[in-house]
């Protein structure tokens, strides 16, 4: 061989100085790429986890709070949330693992006093600072009108979902989806496809005006549709329903043929604490509770690139084992200084624990029947609406009792409603009690509203929650006596927004329906000046003949309790 030769062989890589055979940069890169797709091939073989995180109707509870937890058939309270303490939880879940996301289902912007002073605004840096993936709106993000719904979710930076929220073009005809209809997540190679719905009977719920533009249609319409386009077009592994539909609605979706396909529904609206999935015909379905004291996690286990295991997990927000994010408080009081001399000034006293957790009766409900029936005392009957929202509140301060805050009042009560008189007959009454009730504990699902029972003074009742519907009722009496139907009684409730002129509290056709010169707050604090410290004990307004009085859900024939 020459020596010009040789010197080629060796620059191009044939042979070595010691005259072996080398390999050529072509057979080096093809070498390389080979054993890069069998540690590809090694790498997919390998398990991981992908993590789904999951808050809902925090109601803009940004500080920690007491949280009711109903353990040996009593209540126990103890401290839980606050957005600060949510954030250092879903840093150290990130941390452990890279591939986690979060999702909030909606009630984001109403239910403090600092979201009302600020129309929303105050919670956008919140929640964009918490690193959120993807949101949902809930049943009150209409509360400021659908301008401002709109502006609100659009100042966030994750993506929104909702497939059955439309632009109203008048006279009923549907325009295009406010929101995209689903999301897709792809993490080393698995399609996660998300679909929202938020429930459809927001006008009936709220007052009518909040969602005017808005038209909505049921799940049911559309989501063969979606899971088929997930699925089928976009390959994905795992189909997920994000919902703020209530457990009830939630539960009957996942009974549905058109929900076939759907492998779990991460829900909300009605604040139940699912810790165990609850299996239906066509998926599992989870709710994480209410006020951030709670995250739902599921863990999806990935082998040889299928997913082969889920799990869930109800996480509690416990501040004692968690150290609040700096950042996040910084924002929150920021937020927040220019109206905390009003949010944290006290109105006044309670010598008992204040929660709204029961299904029939509670202290903060019966706060504000106390507060109405004393401002007004001729009314006959005073109504409040069957609220979910409000944490609890059990921590007394140095007198000894429990302080009763503005912000507090803004908690119980975010809307200051005008407070509004009517004249009802007794067979109105009696029918509007029967339905208020087949609202709670209808047999089929979708009859059910999201709230609890009506709640009453100058009334009481005793009924069967089971019963048959519309005769669910066994007994009413007004000032102790038995409730005469053609008989004219007078009644007050919160005005709400929209209404007909001969409706109030759900009651149609009221006469000489008229607003009063106060407001729920306005009476409520008057209350509490000339009345603290007050005790306001459930009364037994309502009894329930067929389950305990401590209800805790209107669920019922599933495997679940509330706790």
């Amino acid at each position: 061989m020459t020596k010009n030769r040789r010197d080629f062989l060796k620059k191009i890589g044939l042979i070595s100085g010691a005259g072996l055979v080398a390999t050529s940069p072509l057979h080096a890169a093809m070498s390389t790429s080979k054993k890069n797709e069998e540690l590809d091939e090694e790498e997919k073989k390998k398990s991981f986890t992908i993590k789904i995180l999951q808050t809902t109707d925090v109601h803009c509870q940004v500080h920690p709070h007491d949280e009711l937890f109903w353990e040996n058939e009593k209540a126990v309270f103890r401290k839980a949330g606050g957005y600060a303490f949510l954030s250092s939880y879903f840093e150290k879940e990130k941390r452990d693992n890279p591939h986690t996301f979060l999702i909030d289902t909606g009630d984001m912007f109403q239910g403090s006093e600092l979201s009302v002073k600020t129309t929303g605004q105050a919670m956008v840096p919140i929640l964009n600072e918490m690193g959120y993936d993807l949101f949902l709106p809930g049943n009150w993000e209409v509360i400021y009108y659908k301008k401002a719904m709109q502006t609100l979710l659009g100042a966030l930076h994750a993506p929104k979902v909702c497939a059955n929220m439309y632009h109203d073009l008048g006279e009923g005809k549907r325009g295009e989806l406010i929101f995209q209809p689903y999301h897709i997540w792809t993490v080393k190679g698995i399609k996660i496809g998300f679909i929202g719905y938020t429930d459809p009977l927001v006008p009936i719920r709220q007052s009518p005006n909040y969602s005017k533009g808005i038209i909505y249609s049921k799940p049911e319409e559309n989501i063969a549709h979606y899971i088929d386009t997930l699925k089928n077009q976009e390959q994905c592994s795992f189909i997920i329903v994000v919902a703020h539909l209530g457990l009830s609605q939630q539960l009957s979706l996942a009974d549905m043929e058109v929900c076939k396909g759907v492998d779990y529904i991460l829900g909300g609206d009605t604040h139940e604490r699912v810790r165990i999935p609850i299996q239906c015909k066509y998926a599992k379905v989870v709710e994480p509770g209410a006020f951030g004291s709670f995250v739902g996690k599921l863990e999806l286990t990935v082998k040889n690139g299928v997913i082969v295991k889920d799990e869930y997990h109800l996480d509690e927000i416990n501040t004692a084992t968690l150290t609040p994010s700096t950042k996040t408080t910084s924002i929150i009081q920021q937020n927040e200084i220019a109206f905390s001399e009003d949010i944290y000034k006290i109105a006044g006293y309670s010598t008992i624990p204040l929660y709204r957790y029961f299904v029939v009766e509670n202290p903060i409900d019966t706060l504000v029947l106390d507060s109405l029936k004393w401002k007004l005392p001729e009314i006959d009957i005073v109504l409040s609406n069957g609220f979910r929202f409000c944490p609890p509140r059990v921590t007394p301060d140095a007198t000894g009792n429990i302080p009763i805050t503005n912000g507090y009042i803004y908690d119980m009560l975010p809307v200051n409603s005008t407070v509004r008189t009517a004249n009802v007959t007794g067979k109105q009454l009696t029918d509007w009690l029967e339905k208020e009730l087949n609202n709670v504990f209808a047999a089929t699902a979708a009859e059910r509203l999201g709230g609890w029972v009506v709640k009453f003074k100058g009334m009481s009742m005793e009924f069967n929650a089971f019963g048959e519907k519309g005769k669910r009722v066994k007994k009413i009496l007004v000032a102790g006596e038995a409730i005469i139907l053609d008989k004219i009684y007078s009644i007050c409730a919160c005005e709400r927004d929209g209404d007909p002129v001969d409706m109030l509290c759900r009651i149609k056709n009221v006469t000489n329906a008229k607003n009063t010169e106060h407001s729920l707050h306005s009476i409520m604090k008057e209350y509490l000046l000339a009345n603290s410290p007050v005790s306001p004990v459930p009364p037994l307004s309502a009894k329930i003949l067929d389950a305990p009085q401590s209800l805790l859900s209107q669920v019922t024939g599933v495997d679940y309790t509330f706790r």
